[in-house]
């Protein structure tokens, strides 16, 4: 562990050295250019079971009952109902959703659904290819692609609209006979002796039902009430999005999605649709200029359109005129699960993270595969205290990329925003510049971003050599007692931004769970 740690912080100062050498070669030289909620929506979270006859509900016998229907639990879905498990899945509106996020699959995430054999749910909706990311700041721009020459030329970053990818979800899930999809309201858990054993809902024509099964995984949603008892949920609210539509728009770099490092937090560009391009406004904290007032269409006027590029500006003036204008808070949650025997968080119920880095997606699915491998060789659920330790293992193996994403996410977010502190500029600064080098200096945090390369320890050296470049920038070609002080908090305010998050995730899950004894457990 010791010679771990150390190898990761020699590599970041080498990596932070090299890019400052990098970073004054160019310079001295030239360079060539400058939510709709995921699913069911409960009011309740547990009932005492009492143990009447299931058959009074007329309840077809099932393995597994999931509650939600949104990517999470649709793709769960299919894949149980692949292994031959009996699912019922209880989702509170099955008509399209219209969300504004969850619309870009990264790459990893796209290898992840052909695990699954979901590929095929990207198609014939419209979905768009998306091989990187163009990065904006001050007028100077860089590209980031995905390193995916390793790979076939069909992995790539998906875009789409939300409702219509889960819908396919849905529709394939549904083709599965023994997967039944039913439109209702959970309102409680069944629970009998500390064991989750069914749901209690509401149908669609408003009768009160109950559904049994020896597992309940519930993928509610980030606004899940049922999640209270199964875990410990820290919901945080750093900002929310405001989202539009730009209709027949190019792009400056096609097939990109594209950032822009504006003041006071990052705008994002993506394609949803051949003629369609989302554009989500970060704004800071947890209120929002009125749109009814007119207050919404100032700020995006004002503020907002100056800092976007020239090229989709015309177009993002008129999407504001047009009127359809979204707004969502944007939620983060450490996964801080409660083992609880006979039921399973997952998807945004469990875990969120800043949707900045398009990583849920990504998240779920891979949790998906995780449970998927771990349910394979069970063929009896019943013993629901033995299932629930094994399962234990799920919350360690989820880790690598969970935890690379989610950390990730939160350290870019506020590295992005600005900030009227020197040393979060100085940070901020040379967070651009160290991704403007390429080579390994890019290659590397895309790799990260994309879900291809899930390694904690890879993130940390990055993020860490993003610092110490930072301070050679600030140190050469002659140090200052002013530039040293900036310097030193330069790396005083990175380790402020990354640790909490590190701490949160877990650092022994993080880092090193093969020391986790759950990470060996085996089913009975």
């Amino acid at each position: 562990m010791v010679d771990l740690g150390l190898s990761g912080s020699l590599l970041a100062v080498v990596l932070g050295f090299v890019a400052v050498f990098c970073f004054l070669v160019q310079r001295n030289g030239g360079r060539s250019k400058s939510k709709i909620d995921d699913s069911a929506t409960s009011t309740t979270t547990t009932t005492v079971y009492s143990g009447e006859s299931r058959s009074k509900d007329g309840n077809d016998d099932v393995d597994i009952i999931i509650v939600g229907a949104g990517v999470a639990g649709a793709a769960l879905a299919h894949t149980l109902g692949k292994e031959g498990r009996r699912v019922k899945v209880i989702e509170r509106d099955l008509t399209e959703p219209d969300r504004i996020v969850g619309e870009l699959l990264q790459p990893g995430g796209y290898l992840k659904l052909q695990e699954l054999g979901l590929e095929d749910c990207v198609e014939k909706i419209d979905a768009q290819r998306v091989f990187g990311y163009a990065l904006f700041k001050d007028g100077k721009s860089t590209r980031l692609s995905y390193p995916l020459e390793k790979f076939h030329s069909d992995v790539s970053g998906r875009s789409f609209h939300n409702g219509r990818f889960i819908q396919r979800m849905r529709e394939k899930a549904a083709a599965l006979p023994n997967v039944k999809l039913e439109q209702g309201t959970v309102t409680s858990l069944l629970e009998e002796k500390g064991i989750i054993r069914g749901v209690q809902y509401k149908t669609k024509s408003g009768e009160e039902l109950k559904a049994y099964a020896p597992l309940t995984v519930v993928c509610d949603g980030c606004f899940s009430n049922l999640r209270r008892t199964l875990c410990d949920p820290k919901v945080e609210v750093p900002s929310c999005f405001v989202g539009l539509v730009l209709e027949n728009c190019q792009l400056p770099h096609e097939n990109h999605g594209h950032v822009i490092l504006a003041d006071p937090s990052p705008i994002l560009f993506y394609p949803i649709s051949s003629t369609e391009v989302r554009c989500l406004v970060d704004v800071p904290g947890q209120k929002v200029p009125s749109i009814s007032n007119g207050e919404m269409a100032k700020y995006l006027k004002s503020v907002v359109a100056p800092q976007v590029p020239p090229e989709i500006k015309d177009a993002f003036i008129a999407a504001i005129d047009k009127g359809n204008i979204r707004t969502m808070p944007n939620r983060s949650m450490p996964a801080a699960p409660h083992p609880t025997p006979g039921a399973l968080l997952m998807g945004d119920a469990f875990n969120m993270r800043h949707p900045l880095t398009g990583g849920g997606m990504t998240v779920a699915l891979s949790d998906i595969v995780v449970l998927r491998d771990l349910l394979k060789p069970l063929r009896d659920l019943n013993d629901a205290s033995t299932l629930c330790r094994y399962l234990e293992s799920f919350y360690t193996l989820r880790k690598p990329v969970a935890s690379t994403i989610n950390t990730l996410a939160g350290a870019l977010y506020k590295v992005f925003c600005a900030s009227p502190d020197q040393a979060r500029k100085e940070m901020r600064e040379a967070c651009f510049d160290y991704l403007s080098l390429g080579g390994v200096f890019s290659e590397g945090p895309v790799s990260l971003l994309s879900g291809l390369n899930p390694r904690p320890l890879s993130l940390v050296c990055h993020f860490f050599a993003v610092a110490i470049f930072g301070v050679g920038r600030l140190l050469l070609p002659f140090p200052s007692p002013k530039r040293i002080w900036i310097g030193a908090r330069l790396i005083s305010s990175a380790s402020a931004i990354i640790f909490p998050i590190i701490k949160a995730e877990g650092v022994r899950q993080m880092f090193f769970p093969a020391t986790v004894p759950a990470y060996y457990r085996k089913p009975s």
